[in-house]
Parts: structure tokens; C-alpha cells; sequence
């Protein structure tokens, strides 16, 4: 497939004028031959493995940025989960190993790098619990250190027993981070059937059975695909998706560039391609405004489940044309805090968080960057991690909770987390606890459907 002359313009226009960029370049790197029975030379060996093959990551970001003109807004790196490199140091206090991941981030310039993770999907292993126990002290003492936990699987279910873990381990996190408004929760992801190969934060690592070292990209654009749309007044919902495919085809092509050229110039395999519409809090650069585009009157009414699901279809199916290692979350992110339109819609009162609930269901990810009250309790914050694990689970996608117990708020008050985190109104939850059901523990069996071999 070629491009016009007037196809080339579109996409030159798309930098200029309507934002569209490189989110991330996400280094991979398999930490798995750094084990030793030993802190300080697991340390030693964390540091020495991501100064050989991260070194250079920035500088080739930085000249692929001069050279091709593409806007790279983030350099980072991703690692093996930390819970099975550790495991063998034999020590309790896993923060050792956040730190060195955040000075080796600091030297190279990496803006971050996540893999403090466990995967615990079927259990808890010691090291798993060592990892969770050290996650709010690590996220407090870091700048740069991402973490994120699987809980459950469409194949394993859900893992309740880690559920509980995780939603007493976000509670000590906004608390161990309060005097940022529990800014360490921005940094915190609890997954359901979390990718191997994601570059978007706080969720990424380097899963095990990824190579020595993988060049992944995420590209985004939400504003390039709403001026498409703006040429399309009076246009049915189905060639709305046709355009919307046309604009992913472009913006995937444009950030297979950068990857297998990145990959090229570091000596690594190339990754994959996530494209995913990720909002920045900037007019023209929303989610929510495409849905608004779309014919919404105000995203979070009535059909913005479906506009939802036509857009992060349109822009998997483009995606797919144009290359053939898209993967990642790819589709279309919902963070309230970053995205102007949503926080907008939170704040008129239209979007609420069952909306919010709903439309993950068909989104990339699932609820995401939400400000929810200080003394919200580690069992509601339980309950809504595994709601959205159930959506997870039963329909086969990704989803994720990253929310954010804002010490000493209540619902309508308002969240500053600052540059592309943006902020957001405190939004309210329901006063009716889960406590006795979180409480029961064991596991969600995962649905019949996913028995298949």
C-alpha cells in the first residue's frame, strides 16, 4: 500500500497541528541473568545489565526525534518482574531494588521504568508477598520506579486472597505518599491479563517470555483523529469508523518507523506497536472530544459505551492494516485526570464512575488515573479492583485499576498531580461496603469459556 501526495500532507499536518507524537519508546530488558543470593550483587548486576543495553536509549531517541521530526514524548525502559529476580537474594526488604532502577533511571535520563511488578494471578509466592509488602515504601522512596501487580487471568481467574493484598497495599501507598496528595498511587497498576509487552506506565514490564531485550512503541494521537472526524459532519457511524481506520493506518505506519529504526540503532529486537489514543490534559487532545465529535452531547451519557467501542475497534482494525506486530494494550485509553474532556464530564456531574466502569468494558485498559476520596477504605478499593478483574476475566481483554485515595479529600474537592497527569474532581463512591465478600478470600474460578487447549 502507497501514500498520495495528499495522504503524506495529512500526515505531516498531524504533527504540526493536531499533536500527534511518539508517546513512548519503551526499552524491554530481561533482568533474569542479574539473580544472586545476594542483594548488593543483584544490585550490582541490575545496574551494570541497564547501563549496557539502556545506555544509549535516549541519545537514539533524542536523534531520531532531530532526524525524522517526530515529537518522542517519553525515553523508558521496562524489566523482568522484580519478584523473580529477587526471589533469590533471600532478602525481606525488596526497596533496594527499586532504587537502584530509579538512579540507573536518573543517570541515563530514562523519564521511567517499570517491572516492580509480581504476577500472582494463581498464587502468592514468598518473594510475590516480599515485593507487594515493599511497594508502598519503594513508590515513596522512588521518582522514576513504575509497579504494577497481576491479580487474575481470563485462564486463572481471579485471585481474591491478592485482591485484598492489593487494595490495603494501595490505601499504605496513598498514606505513605500523603504529603504528595498519595502521588504513589499514580505510579501503581493492578492488572487483569496484563500484556508482557506493554510501554505505557505505570503498567509496564518485560515479560518472561520476552527476549533479552525488546524496542517497543506507543503511539498516540486522540487529537489527529478528532480533526479527521471534523471533516466528516453529517457522515454515518460506519464511515466515521473507515476514517477512523485511515488515521490509525497513518499514525501506526509513522510509528513503525521510529521502532524498527530505534531498534536498529540499540542493537535489539523490535517490539511491537501499541497504538493507543492516550489523552494529555491539553484542549484538542482528548478522548472524550472524539466521542463528543462523534455526536455526543457530553461524554459519560447515554451511547457513549458504544461510540467507545466503535472508536477502539476502528483503531485496532487500522492498526492491524498497517503493521503486523501491534499489540500492547492498543485501542483507546480513558484517564480521567488526563484527559480534559473527561475530567470536564466528571466535573458537570455527566461521567460517574459506573459510567466509568461500563465503558472499560470496551476500552484498552480499564479505570484509570480516578481521584477517589482519602478515607476510602482498602475494602472498597478491593471490591473495585475486582469488579473491573471480573470484566477482565469473563470477556478476554486487558483491564486495570489505577486509583488514586487522595489523603484529606472528599468527593468534589479537587486533584493536582501536575504536567501530563493533569488533574481531576474527587469523584464519589458508593456508601455501601463489600467488606464481608472481600473478607471471604480464596478464588473467582475463571468461566467456562476459558477452558480451551
Amino acid at each position: 500500500m502507497f501514500f498520495t501526495a495528499k495522504e503524506i500532507t495529512e500526515t505531516v499536518d498531524m504533527f504540526l497541528r493536531h499533536r500527534l507524537d511518539i508517546r513512548a519508546i519503551t526499552l524491554g530488558v530481561s533482568l533474569f541473568d542479574c539473580a544472586s543470593p545476594s542483594v548488593a550483587g543483584t544490585c550490582a548486576n541490575i545496574r551494570k545489565k541497564l547501563f549496557a543495553v539502556a545506555g544509549r536509549l535516549v541519545t537514539v531517541g533524542r536523534e531520531i526525534e532531530a532526524e525524522f521530526g517526530i515529537p518522542i514524548i517519553n525515553k523508558r525502559v521496562s524489566v523482568t518482574p522484580i519478584a523473580l529476580v529477587a526471589a533469590a537474594s533471600g532478602t525481606q526488604d525488596y526497596v533496594p531494588f527499586a532504587r537502584v532502577l530509579d538512579e540507573a533511571a536518573k543517570e541515563l535520563e530514562i523519564d521511567f521504568v517499570g517491572g516492580f511488578s509480581a504476577l500472582v494471578q494463581k498464587g502468592v509466592t514468598e518473594s510475590d508477598r516480599r515485593l507487594i509488602d515493599s511497594i508502598p515504601d519503594a513508590l515513596a522512596g522512588t521518582d522514576r520506579v513504575c509497579s504494577s501487580v497481576n491479580v487474575a487471568s481470563t485462564k486463572s481467574g481471579i485471585n481474591m486472597d491478592a485482591v485484598a493484598l492489593m487494595g490495603k497495599t494501595v490505601k499504605a501507598t496513598a498514606e505513605r505518599t500523603a504529603d504528595s496528595g498519595g502521588f504513589g498511587c499514580v505510579k501503581l497498576m493492578v492488572f487483569c491479563n496484563a500484556p508482557e509487552d506493554n510501554p505505557f506506565m505505570a503498567g509496564a514490564f518485560h515479560g518472561p517470555g520476552e527476549g533479552d531485550a525488546a524496542l517497543n512503541v506507543g503511539v498516540s494521537g486522540p487529537g489527529a483523529v478528532k480533526a479527521a472526524l471534523d471533516a466528516k459532519k453529517g457522515a454515518s457511524l460506519d464511515q466515521l469508523a473507515e476514517e477512523i481506520k485511515r488515521c490509525a493506518f497513518k499514525i501506526t505506519r509513522m510509528g513503525e518507523l521510529v521502532c524498527n529504526e530505534a531498534a536498529s540503532r540499540l542493537g535489539v529486537q523490535p517490539g511491537i506497536l501499541d497504538l493507543s489514543l492516550a489523552p494529555t490534559p491539553e484542549v484538542n487532545d482528548s478522548v472524550a472530544h472524539i466521542l463528543e465529535e462523534m455526536g455526543l452531547e457530553q461524554a459519560g451519557t447515554h451511547g457513549t459505551t458504544a461510540a467507545l467501542a466503535l472508536l477502539t475497534d476502528a483503531v485496532k482494525k487500522g492498526g492491524v492494516m498497517a503493521a503486523s506486530n501491534v499489540g500492547g494494550l492498543s485501542g483507546a485509553f480513558i484517564p480521567v485526570s488526563e484527559d480534559a474532556g473527561m475530567r470536564d464530564a466528571v466535573a458537570d456531574g455527566i461521567l460517574t464512575f459506573d459510567k466509568l466502569e461500563a465503558m472499560t468494558s470496551v476500552c484498552s485498559v480499564g479505570l484509570d488515573m480516578i481521584a477517589v476520596p482519602g478515607d476510602t477504605s482498602a475494602s472498597t478499593i478491593a471490591a473495585i479492583i475486582a469488579d473491573e478483574a471480573a470484566i477482565g476475566m469473563v470477556n478476554g481483554k486487558t483491564t486495570a485499576v489505577r486509583v488514586v485515595p487522595v489523603p484529606g479529600k472528599k468527593a468534589g474537592d479537587w486533584a493536582e498531580f501536575g504536567g501530563l497527569l493533569g488533574g481531576a474532581p474527587i469523584m464519589s463512591l458508593h456508601r455501601a461496603n463489600a467488606n464481608r465478600f472481600i473478607e471471604r478470600g480464596g478464588r473467582i474460578p475463571p468461566p467456562i469459556h476459558s477452558f480451551r487447549n
